[in-house]
């Protein structure tokens, strides 16, 4: 029999649930919802100890943290695949590390950065380069580097845009520390074939995400994925870890909460 998740295994995108309020408010709204746990995107504009207050007060657990990526107003999404910024890189990955261990976050989502133009050679050696400085420090501390391939509608130019590639640094640099973020609605507009893809990545995956495609709305919204048929397949083949909800609410996201138990899951 397959086993249910249930709302234990899910945990809350704080970056796109409760848009309507501040990241510090969210985590006591996360809370509310019926959340045990959240992932988040790096807390800009937020000092650590606000975020740990936050955090800590909504008595909620951290699953995750993205890397501090830089000027995002610039368009800067990580510096791990940009040559000449390998200082930045490092930098990045140390006062996230920080963060993660203040919150608690066992996983960190490395973000590779936008590139110019085609990925060249350089970019290859710079984040294979990068992501073994990481590794050594996140052996360390005990926490879980992720990649993770972003379809290139969403984010032109992202550097990691392809599950083989993807793979294929993971094997080079084979550390237990790093793994491959699935996110399910990115794996769809990227290459779909879900079954089978979730069969051949399973001893990859660190850490799913899920949302509609292609608009990224609550899953059971109209679109292309079955997600019912979905976490079920993730569940058979053995993922029993924690689910983040990365999607963009249609209306108000507790309200559109429902899809939990549309889909025979439990609040």
């Amino acid at each position: 029999m397959i086993k249910k998740l249930n709302m234990t295994k899910f945990c809350a995108n704080l970056a796109f649930l409760f848009p309507e309020r501040n990241l510090l408010e969210r985590y006591q709204l996360a809370k509310d919802a019926g959340f045990k746990a959240v992932e988040t995107g790096f807390p800009f504009g937020f000092e650590k100890d606000e975020v740990v207050k936050a955090k800590n007060a909504a008595g909620i657990q951290q699953i995750l943290i993205n890397i501090y990526t830089g000027d995002v107003t610039k368009g800067e999404l990580g510096f791990a695949a940009i040559p000449g910024k390998e200082n930045e890189f490092k930098s990045s990955i140390e006062k996230t590390i920080e963060y993660a261990k203040s919150l608690g976050a066992k996983k960190i989502h490395i973000m590779a950065g936008k590139l110019d133009g085609c990925p060249t050679e350089a970019n290859d050696c710079a984040y294979e380069n990068n992501l073994r400085y990481a590794v050594k420090l996140l052996e360390k501390e005990n926490i879980l580097g992720l990649i993770e391939p972003i379809n290139s509608y969403s984010v032109p130019n992202y550097y990691m845009n392809s599950y083989e590639k993807a793979i294929s640094v993971l094997k080079r640099i084979n550390s237990p520390n790093l793994r491959l973020m699935l996110d399910i609605f990115h794996l769809q507009l990227i290459k779909g074939d879900i079954t089978h893809t979730i069969q051949q990545l399973k001893e990859y995956i660190g850490h799913v995400q899920i949302a509609q495609a292609p608009n990224r709305n609550e899953p059971n919204t109209p679109g292309e994925l079955n997600f019912k048929y979905i976490l079920d397949v993730l569940s058979k083949e053995g993922y029993d870890c924690w689910i983040g909800l990365e999607y963009k609410p249609l209306g108000d996201t507790k309200e559109g909460l429902q899809w939990i138990q549309e889909l025979g899951y439990n609040l």
